[in-house]
C-alpha cells in the first residue's frame, strides 16, 4: 500500500471479474476504519491505510480465468493476486504489484475512458479534501460522545485546527519551528504529531507532547508525511520528495542521502524530543512518514 505512488494504475478485482481501472491520486495515508464497514473486519486494527484512487469502468468486465493462457506467464511468482495456473483470485492479496505486460493482457480486449482516468480526482481526491472529510467524520463522533463534557468537547474540536487548549499545551513545550527556526507565534501552526483524526481519545488530541510548532509549509510537509524527526531532533526527509521542490521551498539545508532519507542537524541547534514527543513521533515515523 505504501509503495503505491500518484499516477500508478490499479485494477479492481472482485467476484472473479476485473470491472474497473483506477489511477492512484495520492500517497497512502493512515485513517480510521470507515464507519460504513460496520461489523466487517471486526478484528482489524482501528487504524489502517487509505489509498485515494480514481476509478473508471472497464468495458466489458474481464474474467482473468478466460485469459489465463496468455496472462499466467506474466504474473508474479510470489504474492500474485491471480493464480497463474487456475486464474483464481488470491484471497490474501489485498493490493499486489503486477508487471506492465500483465496489465496490457488484461485491458487489451476492453476499453476505458483514458482521458477521464488521467484527469479525474485531482480536486476531489486530494490529500487535503480526503483528510478534511475524515476529520469531519471524527468530529461528528466527538459531538455524539456523551462521555465528554461540553468544555472538553469544544477543546477537542478546536484542537482539530491547532487552536485553543491544544495550542497552549504545545507552546509550553515548543518555542519555534523545528524546520525553519521561525519563532513568531503568528507564523506558526500547532500541528499534531499523531494525526487528530487517528487519536483514540480526547487526551491524545489535547496532549501538548503530541504537537509541534511549524510554519505552514513545514506543517504541510510534516502532515503529509514528507518529513519527520528523529529522537535527537534531526530532520528525516522522504525519498519521495522531489529535490528541486525542496530547493524551491527554500530547504536547501536538508541533505538527501543515498539510502532514501535525510537526517540533517538544524543550523540553530534544534533540541531533541522529550519522552512524550518521542512516543508520538515513533507513531509518525512508522505510520505517517513516507520512506
Amino acid at each position: 500500500m505504501r509503495r503505491a505512488s500518484p499516477g500508478d494504475l490499479v485494477l479492481s478485482y472482485a467476484n472473479q471479474e476485473i470491472r474497473y481501472v483506477g489511477r492512484v491520486t495520492e500517497f497512502a495515508f493512515t485513517a480510521p476504519k470507515p464507519e460504513e464497514f460496520g461489523n466487517a473486519g471486526v478484528y482489524w486494527n482501528r487504524e489502517g491505510w487509505l489509498l485515494p484512487v480514481y476509478w473508471v469502468p472497464l468495458i466489458p468486465a474481464i474474467r482473468p480465468k478466460t485469459l489465463i493462457g496468455a496472462l499466467g506467464r506474466h504474473l508474479p511468482t510470489r504474492y500474485s493476486p491471480i493464480h497463474p495456473m487456475t486464474g483464481n483470485g488470491n484471497q490474501k492479496a489485498y493490493l499486489a504489484q503486477i508487471p506492465q505486460a500483465a496489465f496490457d493482457v488484461i485491458v487489451a480486449s476492453a476499453v476505458f475512458d483514458q482521458i477521464a482516468l488521467a484527469r479525474g480526482g485531482s480536486n476531489s481526491l486530494s490529500f487535503e479534501v480526503v483528510s478534511e472529510l475524515l476529520d469531519d467524520v471524527a468530529e461528528r463522533s466527538i459531538a455524539l460522545d456523551l462521555a465528554l463534557d461540553d468544555t472538553v468537547r469544544r477543546s477537542v474540536v478546536m484542537a482539530r485546527r491547532g487552536q485553543g487548549v491544544f495550542r497552549s499545551n504545545v507552546e509550553r513545550i515548543e518555542r519555534s519551528c523545528r524546520l525553519t527556526g521561525v519563532t513568531n507565534p503568528s507564523l506558526l501552526i500547532a500541528s499534531h504529531i499523531k494525526p487528530w483524526r487517528n487519536c483514540s481519545s480526547a487526551d491524545e488530541r489535547l496532549d501538548g507532547h503530541n504537537g509541534l510548532l511549524l510554519t505552514p509549509d513545514a506543517d504541510l510537509l510534516f502532515d503529509r508525511g514528507f518529513i519527520s524527526f528523529s529522537n535527537d531532533g534531526g530532520i528525516l526527509v522522504s525519498q519521495r520528495v522531489d529535490h528541486a521542490d525542496m530547493r524551491r521551498l527554500g530547504f536547501e539545508h536538508l541533505v538527501h542521502k543515498q539510502f532514501g532519507f535525510a537526517e540533517a542537524p538544524m543550523p540553530w541547534g534544534s533540541a531533541g524530543l522529550n519522552e512524550g514527543q518521542r512516543w508520538y513521533m515513533e507513531h509518525h515515523r512508522a505510520e505517517v512518514f513516507i520512506t
